[in-house]
């Protein structure tokens, strides 16, 4: 009996014994099987991740940032251990015990999806098995994904160390909200760092990882404050706080930024801007877009806040009286559905949820029209509260604007608010107020203008862009019109021409034939004119930059050469390619306000190149300096300390573009185009000197100009070009902005006499006839031209291009001499047929254009 007995419960062991080897082989051979291919789990102690890349302004302040995972690495040591507390209670309380794997957990698991019969199933996943499955492994269910997670955990405890795997958790998991890693959640829940978390706080964070995307702090707050609760219980038990600290916590209400409890970080940053913008257009071309977004780049911008403040200001200010100047209303940016009009809520929720409207310009407000009564616009105004008495635009606010009518003609001007909007239309507003005490008047109506333009400013030493505004604003339209807008510059083109001819022989004093040129061209012959319709006779070349003269361009350009001229532009930077058509001397040739204002820099430096930057440093996510835009020597800056009295010397490495000699000849005449020719709307205390620019039909204007250290532009045009009207030139509508600006800048940079080189002197000239006077001499017609030494003054030399000094002989119907030219007939699209100096009767266009050719500028 009894060795029946011992040989049943043998063979019974014998069989479990069987059955577990058997069981350990098939288990082992799967383990085996899956565990061949695995990635490899080493390549996580080069952990890398996705980080914000963010921009700062010089003084260190964050004014942006990318992302494409708004994640913020943080080493484990500075990871408070309130923080990783939270998170081991909240999902492997067993993390510091276990070996990659719980078995506990796993069997609880099971016990409990059995007991529920399925109904109650949950993950038993430990830390270190999520770090695998986020990095290494997909988020299928499937035993297959489990098993090598459990390879892969196993094989990592024994790589890294529970701090090193809990740092690979902690930054890399997604808890919502773009949010991925525990610091970039802290600032986008609470806009607090990780220090400054209270335990119910953390609790929380914590919460998330088990539905991101479920346990939203509005709409699933209830469900996402008992999990926290949980999870504060679940820190008590395993001794990381005491009981009356934990009650204490879970009484607290459930409080977050998406609930209105904190201020948003993002609301801290300023708007992104065409700077900021821009530099990421910069960047992500140069280091690629993957790195830019996710390589945790640290960026040190050239952007000074105050002035890039200026610069907007000064440009809208100029758009929007443009705008408003020719009387045509347009501001109508949306409609709300009448039915939410009646209810404030529904209402604002519709404002809100607008996107069109422009929140960028200071001072601007999205509304709704409300009502109209009276000829009064009632009307209901994001972020100000209702008022019983209503906030209006009253009629009379109207009467400066003609609608346009459904089959686009113009209405007559309007004589109330109802004439321009109508209930529901969604519109832009601005807070009228009086200038001596800043008290409220009216709301206003505002619009976005059709007419755009960019503004630039930057040092002229350093290349440094200082400020920068593509367009009106950013938030309306984003294409940045000072970097990538090609445009016909115009006059402003013309120092160009003028540096080439100073350095072929020419000198301010030179004497250049003002007189009509006609020239066969394919398209009939050309007759560029000046701006007042005259000509001149013979005229020194100062003259001819200072009041603009076309004819006296043209002649230049065609006796140094166009292909002088378009070495000399792209020299510069102007242009990549020239083409050598003599109406590009006039500023025919598209290019940017970027490049005319870095070329413009090179004049005020007095010929060294310089390469305009947003950018002063670059520096990657372990803060290596990756770019430095200043390549420049500085001897003695390695030294711990200098001998009393001395500073570091700056030596400059940078390429001479043009004679220094040059520089100052071209900058002089310059001051007089400000003093006395097309830009002497410019009004500052220190020298200054530019050049305005004004294309055909005045579809573009320009003003470029700089003081001894600031270089700054403007242009103003539609962005589907078209002309501005009568009254519109570089020097009515441009000088505007750039004084505006530079009132400011000169505050900040100041500005001294320019400097004058050696290689030399004064003499004396007569500015109408360029004849040279005595020392002495004095009166308006006196000028002090700087002369190269070596290039004595011995007489006026007269240049007429090779073009006679008169007007082509044979040409019917013009003159041979003329001092003012015929009027072009309007009759026949203003074209007339002539018979050229080689017999043949061509047309000659009403005026050069696209189509035909363009002369480019005339002011």
């Amino acid at each position: 009996m009894i060795r029946f007995i011992l040989s049943f419960f043998g063979g019974i062991f014998s069989m479990l014994v069987t059955g577990l080897i058997f069981a350990m082989l098939i288990i082992g051979g799967v383990f085996w099987a899956y565990g061949r291919d695995l990635p490899s789990h080493e390549q996580l102690a080069q952990y890398a991740p996705k980080t914000i890349s963010r921009i700062y302004s010089g003084e260190g302040q964050l004014i942006d940032e990318f992302a494409q995972e708004r994640r913020i690495f943080v080493p484990i040591e500075e990871i408070p251990d309130l923080v990783k507390q939270a998170f081991v209670s909240a999902e492997d309380k067993n993390f510091y015990r276990h070996q990659g794997f719980d078995i506990g957990g796993i069997g609880k698991a099971a016990y409990d999806a059995l007991a529920s019969r399925g109904a109650t199933v949950r993950g038993a996943s430990t830390i270190t098995q999520q770090v695998m499955k986020n990095f290494l492994l997909s988020s299928d269910r499937s035993i297959e994904r489990k098993v090598k997670e459990l390879i892969l955990a196993t094989r990592l405890e024994q790589t890294l160390n529970k701090d090193q795997i809990l740092e690979l958790y902690l930054n890399e998991i997604f808890l919502g909200q773009n949010s991925y890693g525990v610091a970039a959640a802290a600032q986008t829940y609470f806009n607090k760092t990780l220090s400054q978390l209270t335990p119910h706080e953390a609790a929380m964070l914590a919460s998330m990882p088990q539905a991101p995307g479920r346990y939203h702090p509005v709409r699933a707050r209830e469900a996402l404050t008992g999990r926290r609760n949980y999870v504060l219980r679940e820190m008590w038990q395993n001794g990381y706080l005491d009981e009356e600290v934990m009650r204490a916590e879970v009484a607290l209400p459930l409080r977050s930024v998406q609930n209105g409890d904190f201020t948003a970080f993002a609301e801290r940053l300023p708007p992104r801007d065409y700077f900021t913008d821009e530099i990421r257009r910069q960047l992500s071309e140069e280091f690629g877009e993957d790195e830019f977004f996710g390589g945790g780049l640290t960026i040190r911008a050239t952007v000074e806040p105050d002035m890039q403040a200026v610069a907007a200001r000064a440009l809208q200010q100029a758009l929007e009286q443009y705008d408003r100047g020719r009387g045509i209303w347009h501001g109508v940016i949306g409609q709300i559905d009448a039915e939410a009009l009646s209810d404030e809520a529904a209402w604002r929720a519709a404002l809100w949820d607008m996107r069109e409207p422009p929140r960028d310009v200071p001072g601007w407000m999205p509304a709704v029209v409300l009502a109209i009564e009276d000829g009064n616009a009632r009307i209901g105004i994001e972020g100000i509260a209702a008022d019983p008495r209503g906030h209006w635009v009253p009629a009379k606010d109207a009467q400066w604007a003609r609608p346009r009518l459904p089959d686009g003609k113009l209405g007559p001007r309007a004589g109330n608010a109802g004439d321009l909007v109508q209930p529901g239309d969604v519109v832009m507003v601005r807070a009228m107020t009086d200038d001596r005490d800043g008290s409220f008047i009216r709301w206003t109506l505002r619009q976005v203008p059709e007419i755009q333009g960019g503004f630039m400013a930057m040092d002229v030493n350093t290349g440094r862009v200082i400020a920068m505004q593509g367009g009106f604003s950013y938030q309306s339209s984003v294409f940045n019109r000072a970097t990538q807008a090609m445009r016909q510059p115009g006059s402003s083109f013309k120092p160009f021409v003028y540096a080439a001819a100073l350095d072929n022989g020419y000198t301010p004093a030179t004497i250049v034939v003002d007189e009509e040129i006609a020239i066969n061209t394919p398209a009939g012959l050309w007759r560029p004119k000046n701006a007042s319709n005259r000509t001149y006779g013979p005229t020194p070349l100062r003259t001819g930059i200072e009041q603009s003269r076309n004819l006296m361009t043209i002649r230049i350009a065609q006796d140094i050469g166009m292909d002088t001229v378009g070495r000399y532009a792209e020299r510069f930077g102007v242009y990549d390619r020239m083409n050598g058509f003599l109406a590009n001397s006039l500023g025919a040739q598209e290019t940017t306000l970027l490049r005319m204002v870095a070329a413009y820099s090179m004049f005020a430096n007095g010929g060294e190149r310089v390469e305009p930057t947003l950018v002063d440093r670059v520096q990657d996510r372990r803060g290596r300096t990756i770019y430095r835009h200043d390549q420049r020597d500085c001897v003695g800056c390695a030294r711990n300390a200098l001998p009393a009295g001395t500073s570091p010397d700056i030596q400059s490495n940078r390429e001479r573009v043009m004679d220094a000699v040059t520089a100052y000849q071209l900058t002089s005449m310059m001051e007089g185009v400000v003093k006395r020719g097309s830009g002497k709307g410019v009004n500052l205390p220190v020298p200054i000197a530019g050049k305005t620019g004004t294309t055909n039909e005045a579809k573009d204007v320009w003003f470029v100009g700089f003081s001894s250290n600031i270089a700054a532009g403007c242009y103003l045009g539609y962005d589907q070009p078209r002309p501005l009207g009568q009254g519109a030139f570089g020097g009515t509508l441009c000088v505007p902005v750039f004084n505006a600006f530079m009132r400011e800048a000169i505050k900040e940079y100041g500005g001294t006499k320019f400097r004058v080189p050696p290689g030399g002197h004064f003499v004396k000239i007569d500015r109408f006839s360029g004849a040279r006077l005595a020392e002495n001499a004095s009166g308006d017609n006196v000028i002090a031209e700087f002369f190269r030494d070596g290039s004595e003054w011995t007489g006026i030399r007269v240049i007429d291009g090779g073009f006679e000094p008169k007007v082509m002989p044979g040409v019917e119907g013009i003159p041979l001499t003329l001092k003012e030219l015929p009027q072009t007939s309007q009759g026949g699209g203003g074209a007339k047929a002539v018979t050229t100096s080689s017999g043949k009767r061509k047309v000659i266009p009403q005026k050069a254009d696209f189509g035909t050719i363009s002369s480019g500028g005339l002011y």
